[in-house]
């Protein structure tokens, strides 16, 4: 698998980055904010109902708050999944990732159903009044609640799963169908220091480079470490010397969070014995990868 360009061996973990967090973060203040908008036209709703200011007429105020209310949570249901497209959650935990992606529609129950029970119990309101407002409420929590609905929320496997693809595509030369805008940008880097280091490891005898890189252990024997390491050419190179170091592909060496490959790639081409036309690589790969922005973003 040295040095092919097919469609294995360039992944990592797809981690939202400090850009897209920075976004999530705000569109769901602006949801909360929404959806605190839509209660409050509720129990603006339930005070006046039970002060019987619609008992007789009073329609056209009603319809105005269950309108609002929709607008509201409706407003916040898009944003939150906006932020969700930004951040979203892990199907690691069923729990978490079933209510950040549902979220909307449990708000948009809440908003709705309360005030639409008070008003088809009231028994002291006009029977018209009840029909016709009952209805349209009815109606529009439906909407509402729809448009909380997420049914194929979006989830860390899913990017992680297209980042890979659109990485594979970017060192193919293929046409980036994978690429879209939440996942592109990190695709495009991790093409790049997968290029970077099959070019860097070509031989006479191997001229087609290699996929094996060495780096620093994670602490404590843990699955990850809890900082970025940088990945080797091999494991004679003097930044790890005296280490514990582990080696294998560049995908295994992201997933331990070794996330970029060294910049001292000529001393450790002389180091590890590697040709020496490689220095530009990683700038090569880099042009290579910059071809992708245009298609990512159809």
């Amino acid at each position: 698998m040295a040095g092919d360009n097919g469609t294995q061996d360039v992944t990592r973990d797809w981690q939202a980055s400090e850009g897209q967090k920075a976004a999530a973060k705000r569109l769901r203040i602006f949801a909360a904010l929404a959806w605190v908008a839509a209660i409050g036209g509720e129990i603006a709703a339930i005070v006046m109902l039970r002060q019987h200011r619609f008992d007789h007429g009073g329609m056209g105020l009603l319809i105005g708050l269950l309108v609002g209310i929709a607008v509201c949570a409706i407003a916040g249901n898009l944003m939150w999944k906006a932020a969700n497209r930004q951040d979203p959650a892990s199907r690691a935990n069923p729990a978490r990732f079933a209510a950040q992606n549902q979220l909307g529609a449990i708000i948009s129950l809440i908003a709705f159903v309360p005030l639409l029970v008070l008003i088809f119990l009231d028994k002291d309101m006009d029977p018209k009044t009840k029909k016709v407002v009952g209805g349209l409420g009815a109606v529009l929590a439906v909407v509402a609640t729809a448009t909380g609905v997420s049914l194929k929320p979006p989830s860390v496997e899913q990017y992680t799963q297209d980042m890979n693809q659109c990485a594979a595509q970017i060192k193919a030369g293929q046409p980036t169908t994978a690429c879209s805008p939440e996942v592109a940008a990190q695709a495009q880097d991790i093409a790049r220091d997968s290029q970077a280091i099959v070019d860097a490891t070509k031989t006479a005898d191997n001229p087609a480079g290699q996929n094996v890189v060495y780096w620093i252990a994670p602490e404590g024997g843990a699955a990850k470490a809890s900082s970025p390491h940088v990945f080797h050419l091999c494991e004679a190179v003097s930044p790890l010397r005296g280490k514990t170091v582990n080696h294998g592909s560049v995908a295994e060496a992201y997933a331990q969070n070794a996330t970029r490959i060294t910049k001292q790639i000529a001393m450790e081409q002389h180091q590890c014995g590697f040709g020496g036309a490689a220095p530009a690589a990683a700038g090569d790969a880099a042009t290579t990868a910059a071809a992708a922005p245009a298609a990512a973003a159809q």
